[in-house]
């Protein structure tokens, strides 16, 4: 018997459609490796059980749940893209369902949607018999530490959202998360032990097409870390600030809690030189705003840079494109070996751009940060995003043509999507406006993705325009002949492949 069982669920197939048999990434469940280090450090047993890397079938679950015969299971529903937590929830919520059939065992749930909606979703989730309300430490902790687990002993749990015994839903006190000089000792690393592997290490997982050069074999063994958490921004369209929810509201949003902690430079630098040790070289830097506090990634990445790795390492963290302005900021990463940054531009008009970042979107000339960042040998992959309020076709049409005309190597456009946790979805509810009726709904990939609508926009607009505009960048003479000349044919042929997986849509069938 272990004490705890940490789930990835599997849903890949079901939300990228063609794109997942080769082109989506397969990400490591950081998550659930930082809840289960945590849980070993206060003297509890913990497994990970990653059904997306391993592809499992439901009776291959209930085999494996039988095998580790945990006290507590509990499904990780956060990811590495923003919309993750309520997208994993469909294939969460089919094993969770499928358990429950079959065996008597207890099911919690941690990640963002369970913590922007925690009151729905045990309203619609009978195989869930609760969840945690925020990142989950804390609670972790004082769960496991009861001898039985049940309804009557939640109730003096903090930090946890529960049915009691007359099948009342119970919203607990908010419990505190892990506070800033704590992270090295309450969040101390990554179980990286417990995570699957075929032949070596890190070789079920894959990253982006993008993040390996567009070469196939560049994306295996593929990691993510993180060195911070949260972000101080309060962007309309993002639920990433839900982990540090403080209350019990029945709907969470994220942009009211607004906090940013750190682990220590000294501290990451050794779970870097642990996924050195494993042979890792492509890694991911998963923090919302990495180059945002130099007291944190300065003496990071000089760190790193003693390593003499830099030609080896494929590494690329996130920033926003306001954030990047200093050339010797860009020189220090390029030599701690990180090789791309993805850039939130976002759009190509400054007052969308200011109306959903609340006026934090800095005026910034895009054009000559791009080239900054080129110049220290890094690459961009430029992040948009079509549909948020304010948008209209003249303006996407504007984020399009800026696209192009800074030609980076990458390039990923949303459709906005009124996310759990996120403002958008708060004023979407309030105002009527028609949100998706399924959980992979949510993924601007999915056949069923429906993007929030605005004044101008219908959400069919939307979708249509983000995958015409898709197809026009990957398919544009300059684009191509660029990638062609850094990285060779192999990767314009995939890519010319890529472009080829169509994306069926169910707005956008039988309409013009």
């Amino acid at each position: 018997m272990i004490d705890v069982l940490f789930i990835n669920p599997g849903n890949s197939g079901k939300i990228y459609q063609g794109l997942s048999n080769k082109y989506s990434a397969i990400e490591p469940p950081t998550w659930s490796l930082l809840l289960a280090k945590s849980c070993q450090s206060q003297g509890f047993t913990s497994e990970i059980l990653d059904c997306n890397a391993e592809n499992l079938t439901n009776e291959n679950i209930l085999k494996r749940v039988n095998k580790s015969n945990p006290r507590l299971i509990c499904f990780v529903v956060y990811g590495q893209n923003v919309n993750a937590g309520t997208t994993s929830m469909k294939g969460a919520v089919e094993i969770s369902e499928f358990l429950k059939k079959k065996k008597d065992c207890l099911i919690s749930y941690v990640g963002s949607h369970v913590q922007a909606l925690p009151v729905e979703t045990l309203k619609i989730e009978k195989s869930i018999d609760f969840v945690f309300t925020n990142e989950g430490v804390y609670a972790l902790w004082n769960v496991l530490k009861l001898n039985d687990i049940s309804a009557r002993n939640l109730k003096g749990i903090k930090g946890v959202a529960f049915r009691d015994e007359k099948n009342k839903i119970i919203f607990n006190q908010p419990e505190i998360i892990v506070p800033n000089n704590k992270m090295d000792e309450h969040l101390p690393g990554y179980a990286w032990e417990l995570l699957p592997f075929k032949e070596k290490p890190f070789d079920l997982y894959r990253s982006p097409m993008w993040h390996a050069e567009y070469i196939e074999e560049n994306r295996t063994p593929y990691a993510a870390i993180q060195t911070s958490l949260g972000c101080q921004f309060k962007c309309s369209f993002c639920m990433i600030n839900i982990i540090n929810r403080n209350d019990n509201e029945e709907i969470g949003v994220a942009n009211t809690y607004s906090n940013m902690r750190y682990w220590s430079p000294e501290f990451i630098i050794k779970e870097f030189d642990k996924l050195l040790s494993y042979g890792v070289k492509t890694i991911k830097i998963t923090d919302e705003m990495f180059l945002l506090n130099p007291k944190y990634y300065k003496p990071l990445c000089e760190m790193l840079a003693k390593r003499n790795k830099a030609d080896e390492l494929k590494m690329w963290a996130y920033s926003r494109v306001d954030t990047v302005k200093r050339q010797e900021v860009l020189n220090l990463v390029r030599k701690a070996g990180i090789k791309w940054l993805a850039l939130g531009i976002e759009s190509g008009d400054k007052n969308v751009r200011l109306e959903v970042s609340k006026g934090k979107f800095e005026d910034v000339d895009v054009n000559k940060v791009i080239d900054q960042v080129h110049s220290s040998d890094i690459e961009v992959m430029g992040n948009y995003i079509f549909g948020l309020p304010g948008d209209t076709k003249e303006k996407m049409q504007k984020t399009l043509d800026l696209s192009i005309e800074l030609n980076t190597m990458g390039w990923n456009a949303y459709a906005a999507t009124a996310l759990p946790g996120s403002e958008l979805y708060k004023i979407a509810l309030d105002k009527g406006i028609s949100l998706p009726k399924t959980y992979e709904g949510y993924s601007f990939h999915s056949y069923d993705a429906l993007p929030l609508s605005n004044d101008n926009l219908t959400a069919a607009e939307i979708l249509r325009f983000r995958d015409e505009a898709f197809n026009t960048y990957h398919t544009n003479e300059n684009f191509l002949k660029k990638v062609s000349k850094k990285f060779g044919k192999i990767a314009t042929d995939n890519i010319k492949s890529m472009t080829n997986v169509k994306l069926k849509r169910k707005i956008l069938e039988n309409t013009n």
